[in-house]
C-alpha cells in the first residue's frame, strides 16, 4: 500500500495499473480475491511462490532490496565498497539514516534512511515516534541500534499494534533522554537533542479485540466491512486483519 502522511493518514492500494484511495471506504463492504497467479515486483515474471513479499526466489537472492542489511543493518558492508549493487547502495546506505524510537504495539527502537521519514514509521503503524540519533550512513546506524537493543525492544508487536494497544503513557522524551546516558561513547555524537515528538493518526472505525490474521494462500475470497488501516493491514469485521504488504506481486480483483 501507498500512504501519505495527514490526519489521519491516507492510503491507497496499487490494483492492476490503478492506483485506488482507500480511505474512503472504511465502514463500507469490500471484497478482495486473490484470483492464483504471482508476478515478481523486480522482474515481471510468473512464480508459484513469493519471496520476501513480492519477489521470485532468482530475485529474491540477488537484487540489493533484499540484501541482508535490509532486515540488519549492522550487517550492512557498503560503506567497505561491498553490496550487490553500488550504485543502488550509494543512494540506499550511504545516506543519513535516523536511529528512532516510536511507540507501535510498544516502546521499539528502529533505523531508517532519512528519505523513508516519515513512511517508514507508518509502514509500522507507529502512533509517536521522536528521533534518537542520525548517522552518516546505515552501517553505522545499525550498530548504534544493535548497543541499544541491551534496553528496548526492536521488533513491533504487531498484535498489541492493531488492538490499539499503544502504550500511551510512555513520555519519549524521558526515555531519550534516558538512552542517552546509555549510549556508547562513539555514538553520542550523533544524538539530537532536540525532542520534536510526531503523532500519527490511521483510518480505524474499530479495532479488533482479539487479531484473526487472514492469509490468500488459504483463503482465496476475503470479504466483509473494512474497518480500518493501519501500517500494512487492512482490518475487516470479526476481528480479520491481512497485511497487505506480503502480498505483493499476487493478482486480486477488487470490489467495493
Amino acid at each position: 500500500m501507498h500512504s501519505e502522511f495527514q490526519e489521519p493518514v491516507q492510503y491507497a492500494l496499487p490494483v492492476g495499473e490503478q492506483m485506488v484511495p482507500l480511505n474512503q471506504f472504511t465502514g463500507a463492504p469490500v471484497l478482495m480475491e486473490y484470483l492464483g497467479i504471482i508476478n515478481c515486483i523486480k522482474c515481471g515474471r510468473e512464480t508459484k511462490k513469493s519471496f520476501a513479499q513480492g519477489y521470485c526466489y532468482p530475485c529474491f537472492v540477488s537484487v540489493p532490496e533484499t540484501e541482508e542489511c535490509v532486515l540488519r543493518p549492522e550487517l550492512c558492508r557498503a560503506h567497505l565498497g561491498i553490496a550487490r549493487d553500488m550504485a543502488y547502495a550509494k543512494t540506499h546506505c550511504l545516506i543519513e539514516h535516523v536511529v528512532y524510537l516510536s511507540i507501535t504495539g510498544g516502546l521499539k527502537v528502529g533505523v531508517t534512511r532519512n528519505t523513508q521519514v516519515p513512511t517508514r514509521w507508518i509502514d509500522q503503524g507507529a502512533v509517536k515516534v521522536i528521533e534518537l540519533a542520525r548517522t552518516p550512513n546505515r552501517h553505522t546506524a545499525g550498530l548504534l541500534e544493535t548497543a541499544l537493543k541491551k534496553h528496548l525492544d526492536d521488533k513491533t508487536n504487531w498484535r498489541k499494534m492493531l488492538t490499539g494497544d499503544h502504550a500511551g503513557s510512555v513520555n519519549l522524551p524521558d526515555v531519550k533522554h534516558k538512552i542517552f546516558e546509555t549510549m556508547p561513547e562513539d555514538f553520542r555524537r550523533y544524538y539530537i537533542t532536540e525532542n520534536r515528538e510526531l503523532s500519527i493518526s490511521y483510518p480505524v472505525e474499530q479495532y479488533p479485540e482479539k487479531v484473526r490474521s487472514m492469509d490468500f494462500d488459504k483463503t482465496a475470497v476475503i470479504e466483509g466491512i473494512l474497518t480500518g488501516i493501519k501500517g500494512q493491514y487492512l482490518m475487516f469485521d470479526g476481528d480479520r486483519v491481512i497485511n497487505i504488504r506480503k502480498y505483493g506481486g499476487y493478482l486480486v480483483k477488487l470490489a467495493v
